[in-house]
């Protein structure tokens, strides 16, 4: 019988206390117990990004992550990035505008994974995307236009 643990999260700036099962992921808890559908789950041994979040502010892999080990942190998804439709953050406005998504599945792990890039870094070479992006797989896009987008979001926050 196992004992379930509990757990105080913030995601998105709100707090959610739960009781998990020890080995629950936090891609899981995110997903399953929260709602939170735009944390996607693609290999389940953090290889493609999908699962990207943020964690304290810097990009981690959710499905890598027990929910207990997120007990007292602050965790972002992509839900957190904008306040609404209507005034989405620079970087979605800019996958937007550039065409930087195809079918969407691996759009909000690159989104999260881009968001420290981006605040280290606002005048980025495109190695030096190519190479923050080397962590997150597309199947879709060949990712030249993600590149476009991540230029035009780096320029739109400087």
């Amino acid at each position: 019988m196992t004992r379930l643990r509990s757990v105080a999260i913030t995601v998105n700036n709100q707090e959610y206390k739960r009781e998990v099962e020890p080995r629950m992921l936090l891609s899981d808890f995110l997903r399953h117990e929260l709602g939170l559908t735009g944390t996607h789950v693609g290999c389940e041994h953090g290889v493609c990004g999908a699962c990207s979040i943020l964690f304290d502010g810097e990009s981690a892999r959710s499905c890598l992550m027990f929910a207990v080990q997120a007990d007292g942190h602050a965790i972002r998804t992509v839900e957190g990035l904008s306040a609404d439709e209507d005034h989405l953050h620079p970087i979605q406005q800019a996958f937007w505008e550039a065409h930087g998504l195809q079918c969407g599945f691996c759009t909000p792990g690159i989104l999260m994974s881009l968001i420290p890039f981006l605040e280290k870094n606002l005048d980025p070479t495109e190695e030096e995307i190519r190479h923050a992006l080397s962590g997150n797989l597309c199947r879709c896009t060949g990712y030249q236009h993600i590149v476009d987008a991540v230029k035009l979001a780096a320029e739109r926050m400087r």
